[in-house]
């Protein structure tokens, strides 16, 4: 295969590994917290020592848009959002874990869990506990939960030391291998949940773009199929 197929190959490869994110926006569209993903595209250039370079395009690194996602009022106390900067902080099987998904609830032990059972840690990294019994709980902008009056923790709202070193682990919760710092000033609000940041129209075109974009590599491939078959013929004749 020339180096028109094999650039042409790998760039089907990124197209199709960015329809995949695309799409993956589209489906979480309505999930809470959950951030809008993108691919980069790069290119590598190998000299070859039997004739002209080779070029490849790749789309191997994810890029995640961490813009605020609107807030919705549910009115519920255990719903938290943050406004601005920072995660909530849980904790996972597999250790410790940012999010922005707060839409969580009460276990039957008193802790604060996730959707999914993880229990949500307060500022200390310990797990968060509320009395199952409980009438009144508040929570401050500063994250402080009061339970009937009385002062019982605060909500962990850390950011994490290096962007671009987190990696998402499942749909919305991500691992800070650089590590995460407590939020000097954070605004948490009760009562609601923070939506999605996905632009589902944005992103629709975007499908549509790389959909088209992703044929046009398809028929190159099958025009010089053809072409080499064709080749092969004449020199058998």
């Amino acid at each position: 295969m020339e180096n028109a197929g094999y650039t042409t190959l790998t760039r089907q490869s990124g197209l199709l590994r960015e329809i995949q994110t695309v799409a993956n926006n589209i489906a979480n569209a309505t999930t809470t917290g959950f951030r809008q993903e993108g691919l980069i595209f790069s290119e590598h250039v190998v000299g070859t020592s039997s004739g002209p370079s080779l070029s490849m395009a790749r789309a191997n690194v994810r890029n995640t848009s961490y813009l605020q996602g609107a807030l919705t009022h549910t009115g519920a106390a255990f719903d938290l959002a943050i406004e601005g900067d920072g995660f909530f902080l849980v904790e996972t099987q597999a250790g410790e874990r940012l999010t922005r998904a707060g839409s969580f609830a009460l276990s039957a032990a008193g802790d604060l869990v996730t959707y999914d059972g993880n229990r949500v840690l307060d500022a200390g990294g310990a797990p968060v506990f509320i009395p199952p019994d409980a009438a009144d709980v508040a929570v401050a902008e500063d994250g402080t939960i009061s339970v009937d009056g009385r002062l019982m923790g605060q909500i962990g709202i850390v950011a994490p030391t290096d962007r671009n070193a987190m990696v998402r682990e499942g749909g919305v919760m991500f691992r800070s291998d650089a590590g995460f710092e407590p939020v000097d000033l954070p605004r948490v609000r009760q009562g609601f949940v923070e939506r999605s940041n996905v632009d589902p129209i944005g992103q629709m075109a975007r499908l549509i773009e790389v959909q088209r974009a992703y044929e046009m590599g398809q028929s190159f491939l099958d025009a010089e199929n053809d072409r080499v078959r064709e080749t092969l013929k004449t020199f058998n004749r």
